[in-house]
């Protein structure tokens, strides 16, 4: 097709003036006005020079036609009439260049304008085939580019959901970190009070005996100081005689508190200092 142009672009006005004023072209120049007749002007029988006279009648004109010829569109019948020319070996931008100028750019037009034509009927199915090719690619680009455009929305989210996870676990962390502590300290409270269980029974009593020592305190307090200051010097059994015959009696005549059955001796001392006096 580029040749063609070519061949065309080299034709000139004046040339084709030139070619048109001839009274009595070369047959070979004719040869080239009834090709040029058949591919451009559709004639089929009317291939004298007068008509190919009238197709240059307006050079401009004419030019613009040849240049504006669409090469991928040459019906058949007229690839077959122009076929028996094209085969003339005289048929040659050389030869035609001896003949006229106008006539080799021409016939070097119709030679290339008919090659192209076989040529493109050749690549037409691959190039519809290319574009088809080309729009499915474009439409499974597209299918794709809105297919990973939902994988990225989703894979967004699932990001979110996993910080959401994280978190989560982190605060069922804490959480558990706290409730096992407080299950330990729990388990620390209920063995100490389960061992302090029997101190609780103990200092129950202790409370108890206080609360009953702190009334009785006055009576076993005046029988102690008594039996310290006034019978110590005496015989055991003249001392007893005395605290828990005489004494006791007058504490109770006269309602002073006491812990009955009490022993100075208790109240002053305890059994191990006891023990000690009696090595």
């Amino acid at each position: 097709m580029e040749a063609a142009k070519e061949a065309v672009n080299c034709l000139t006005l004046p040339a084709i003036q030139e070619l048109k004023g001839l009274p009595t072209p070369p047959p070979d120049c004719v040869l080239v006005t009834k090709a040029v007749l058949i591919l451009l002007k559709g004639e089929k029988k009317n291939h004298a020079w007068p008509t190919a006279q009238k197709m240059m009648a307006n050079p401009k004109v004419f030019l613009d036609q040849v240049k504006s010829f669409p090469g991928e569109n040459i019906d058949e019948w007229k690839l077959k009439d122009v076929q028996p020319i094209l085969d003339y070996e005289g048929f040659t931008y050389e030869n035609m260049a001896k003949k006229s100028q106008a006539a080799s750019f021409l016939a070097n037009w119709v030679i290339n304008i008919v090659k192209f034509n076989k040529i493109y009927k050749m690549v037409k199915p691959l190039m519809e085939s290319a574009e088809a090719a080309d729009k499915l690619a474009n439409e499974k680009l597209e299918e794709l580019r809105v297919v990973l455009e939902k994988v990225r929305v989703i894979v967004e989210k699932v990001d979110a959901l996993k910080k959401l996870l994280g978190e989560a676990v982190a605060k069922k962390q804490a959480v558990e970190d706290d409730a096992n502590a407080l299950a330990l300290n729990l388990s620390l409270a209920n063995r100490l009070v389960n061992g302090l269980a029997d101190e609780n029974i103990r200092w129950t009593k202790n409370v108890k005996t206080l609360e009953t020592d702190k009334i009785t305190m006055i009576g076993n307090a005046l029988v102690s100081a008594a039996f310290v200051s006034y019978i110590g010097p005496f015989h055991s059994a003249d001392r007893t005689s005395l605290w828990s015959g005489q004494w006791i009696s007058d504490i109770i005549e006269k309602k002073i508190p006491y812990t009955e059955g009490v022993d100075p001796l208790g109240v002053l001392s305890n059994d191990s200092a006891q023990a000690i006096w009696k090595t």
